[in-house]
């Protein structure tokens, strides 16, 4: 490593006096200082504040010259959730790969930038003088870019596999900013996750519109949380031998100008922006009072309800001891309370997942594991989980009657939880043909519209109660 020296000379009796000092430490304090102004320390790559000084130029020489720019905007997705389950050293190196990997996508007039978080930023330079082919320039950087970071990512003995969402924007308009360019690339990349994850999409005008929507449903969503307006809806869950033993909690949006509104037209803000955090602890709160009121009488003591857990809630790190408090706030009997996860959760590490069942599971609650046989789940997997239930997949149930593969895929399903030793539930039951065909396999819990559709918890109190009596 070389030095600096500050030389200093001074006029003396000899002569010439020459003083010397090591100014190396100094000077490298110096160039951190200026680097760490500049540059993320994490991954090396230009910060917020150098990317927006390049765009900035890259305008600039935009004006002046005849060839066009573009800027591309990435998001990593469910990255949280990997920082979530395997902590931020892990997520910390996956970002340092994240950027080696991008670096192999660009040329040496382009930039890339840690925008913050898990986000990035590259600025493309020097593309083409008319505007359709600067477009398909910059698409092939952002489709070379997916194909890098698409995949798999070994981290010590986790592997784990990654998309991304990409905006992109060229520089369009002589009188772009900066922030503007940010703003079009953003929207263009909120479009990307909202498209299903791992996709591109080039900014378009009516993206505007669509996150205008998107903000403000989060700020009414926000508002309905706090007036208590997202509350459960129990649909039957019927045995064939018993009737209703049970019902699903199923989140409904009781909006004054909409009416009841399904989680479909929510969720995924309330996914996006942590609110799912928040609202399924409002609707355990709920589902539990509730429970404890069932528990009170002999009609509906019997009963008990599945509440889903997102992955996001369930590898919250203070998710058990929230369970342990509604449990002993409400006095709701745990064993009637199930907590229904969907196979996502397993995309943390089997050894947490089954660490943390088990703490809930000595709590009293019981688990089932929800559409099955539509995501991560593996043989392997499956019998490390401390499980009591499998729920049958609506789209299996839809097509078993009239698609071989699905009839043998519940067929499967059914002697596998048999085999396991757990109890088998089928979604998505809508007509007798359905029922009779699951009761010949073997499955005798189901839950669908043949049976009702959901219900508030009045209107299910009566209607189970009804049923009990009839029995």
């Amino acid at each position: 490593m070389g030095r600096w020296f500050e030389i200093h000379a001074y006029p003396s009796e000899d002569g010439l006096a020459v003083y010397f000092r090591d100014i190396s430490e100094r000077k490298r304090a110096i160039e951190e200082i200026q680097f760490l102004a500049l540059y993320d320390p994490l991954t090396r790559l230009p910060n917020r504040r150098l990317l927006l000084d390049r765009l900035h130029q890259a305008l600039v020489a935009r004006r002046r010259g005849r060839h066009n720019a573009a800027v591309l905007f990435l998001d990593l997705d469910n990255f949280k959730q990997l920082n979530d389950t395997l902590g931020h050293v892990y997520g910390d190196r996956l970002l340092q790969e994240v950027a080696r990997r991008l670096g192999g996508c660009i040329r040496a007039s382009d930039t890339v930038a840690r925008f913050g978080g898990d986000e990035f930023a590259i600025v493309l330079c020097d593309l083409d003088a008319d505007t359709e082919r600067a477009t398909r320039q910059a698409e092939d950087v952002g489709r070379k870019i997916l194909d890098a970071l698409t995949g798999s990512y070994q981290l010590d003995e986790y592997e784990r596999h990654l998309s991304v969402s990409v905006g992109l924007t060229l520089f369009d308009d002589a009188d772009d900013t900066a922030d503007d360019l940010m703003k079009r690339v953003d929207l263009a990349m909120y479009q990307a996750k909202h498209s299903g994850r791992g996709t591109l999409r080039i900014f378009e005008p009516r993206m505007r519109a669509a996150m205008h929507s998107r903000v403000n449903l989060e700020t009414e969503l926000r508002a309905a949380l706090r007036a208590g307006s997202i509350v459960p809806y129990y649909q039957a869950q019927v045995e064939a031998d018993r009737g209703i033993v049970g019902a699903e909690a199923l989140a409904r949006w009781e909006h004054p100008e909409q009416g009841v509104v399904s989680p479909a037209e929510f969720m995924a803000v309330a996914e996006e922006s942590g609110l799912v955090v928040p609202l399924g602890e409002a609707m355990l709160d709920t589902v539990c009072r509730r429970l404890a009121r069932w528990a009170q009488a002999s009609s509906t003591a019997h009963l008990r309800v599945a509440v889903n857990v997102s992955a996001g809630q369930f590898h919250h790190p203070g998710f058990h001891d929230t369970v342990s408090a509604v449990l002993r706030r409400t006095g709701a009997p745990p064993d009637r309370l199930c907590l229904e996860l969907t196979e996502s959760v397993l995309f943390s590490s089997i050894a947490d997942t089954v660490a943390r069942m088990n703490r809930l599971r000595a709590l009293g609650v019981v688990f089932s594991l929800d559409d099955f046989g539509t995501g991560y789940s593996s043989l392997s997997s499956l019998k490390q989980l401390p499980l009591d239930y499998l729920k049958i997949d609506q789209s299996f149930v839809r097509e078993a009657l009239d698609d071989r593969n699905d009839a043998a895929i519940v067929r499967t399903i059914i002697a596998l939880a048999d085999s396991l030793g757990l109890g088998v539930v089928a979604d998505g039951v809508e007509t007798e043909e359905q029922r009779g065909m699951l009761a010949t396999l073997g499955c005798t819990q189901w839950q669908g519209y043949l049976f009702g559709q959901p219900l508030t918890a009045e209107a299910f109190e009566v209607f189970a109660t009804a049923a009990r009596g009839h029995a």
